[in-house]
């Protein structure tokens, strides 16, 4: 007898009397997924405007930035030791958003709640890749050129750098969030922990 035929035997006796399961109870691989119903389209239209009225970011003119310069901007305040340490990635990636090929409007509808969100969840250094274009007028540079405006009209914004060119280069940005304030007070709790 030879081997495959031997471990058929073998598995036929581990798995014992088994029969075929009836056609009722098997999955039809050619249904469709059900379309959203009038209800679920008007809560998702819905939730969107919510998130359109409190986007603050900005769609008005824009000075292009040269395609080949990066970009770096740091609130007053901001150590340029830390705008250093991001641009060299010394910070880990909590989150990234991918932005290429995307239109303008919808990459202005991604920006605001990613940022909003990444706040909300404690993340300090995320990532945006948007593309980079040759051309000073081409839709990556766009896009670039309203990313920077965009970024420096968040409060949580600290500071932005183009990234190394191992993680996108110019067409990739390293975003520095502010701690909120339920992250500071966590660390004032663990250093006040270790103090005592």
């Amino acid at each position: 007898m030879n081997q495959p035929l031997r471990d058929d035997m073998d598995f036929r006796a581990f798995i014992g009397d088994v029969k075929p399961l009836a056609p009722s109870n098997r999955a039809n691989a050619e249904s469709h997924r059900k379309r959203p119903s009038e209800a679920q389209l008007a809560r998702r239209e819905s939730a969107q405007e919510a998130i359109d009225e409190r986007n603050f970011l900005s769609d008005d003119f824009v000075d292009l930035l040269p395609p080949f310069d990066p970009i770096e901007y740091r609130r007053e305040g901001i150590q340029q030791g830390v705008v250093d340490k991001l641009r060299h990635g010394g910070y880990s990636v909590q989150a990234q958003l991918h932005l290429l090929r995307r239109p303008l409007a919808e990459c202005r509808r991604m920006v605001f709640p990613f940022i909003q969100e990444a706040y909300a969840h404690d993340l300090r250094s995320v990532m945006i890749v948007h593309g980079r274009g040759r051309e000073l007028d081409s839709p990556a540079n766009v896009l670039r050129s309203y990313l920077a405006k965009w970024l420096s009209q968040f409060e949580e914004v600290q500071a932005y750098v183009s990234a190394q060119p191992s993680e996108g280069g110019l067409g990739a940005t390293w975003v520095m969030l502010r701690k909120s304030e339920r992250a500071k007070a966590n660390n004032r709790e663990r250093q006040q922990k270790r103090r005592g």
